[in-house]
């Protein structure tokens, strides 16, 4: 399947890693809910993908069918429960992901405080903006450097 760059995205990020077979499994139950994803009875052109086994992603190319108030809390819900099945946190906003190396680690505000106050955390240090909303940000503005990101706002007393 093609999408759009305008396709809408959602990020949902894991407080840790799903194994793989959790995420196998949560693959599966993302493939069979955006088979039969419906806005309003229409069939939405939309895809599932898990990102360094922390990122659950969700896209709809709006082209041929818009996403609505009741088909996105259709996948909330879904969310909600991958969330309770494998005991992680998908919706809090204060944790924090970054990238070592070539390793995802994720952190509570408080202690991404600490490691961009003793320096473990640098401007040139990749972050995660899981506020894109496009396919295109997600290409282009997801992966930036701490820098370049709205984090850099939140903790520049620090740098």
């Amino acid at each position: 399947m093609s999408f759009s760059p305008q396709s809408r995205v959602w990020i949902y990020q894991s407080d840790r890693k799903f194994t793989s077979v959790e995420e196998n499994q949560i693959l599966n139950k993302l493939a069979a809910f955006t088979n039969q994803w419906k806005a309003h009875g229409n069939e939405l052109l939309a895809k599932a993908e898990i990102r360094y086994g922390f990122f659950i992603i969700l896209t709809v190319d709006e082209s041929q069918a818009g996403v609505t108030g009741c088909s996105i809390d259709s996948s909330v819900r879904l969310i909600k429960e991958i969330e309770t099945e494998y005991h992680v946190d998908l919706f809090n906003r204060f944790n924090i992901a970054y990238r070592v190396d070539d390793e995802v680690k994720v952190q509570g505000k408080e202690d991404f405080e600490t490691l961009v106050n003793i320096k473990q955390v640098t401007p040139e240090t990749i972050v995660f903006n899981n506020m894109v909303q496009t396919l295109a940000e997600l290409d282009s503005k997801w992966e930036v450097p701490f820098k370049n990101s709205w984090h850099s706002t939140v903790f520049s007393h620090l740098l």
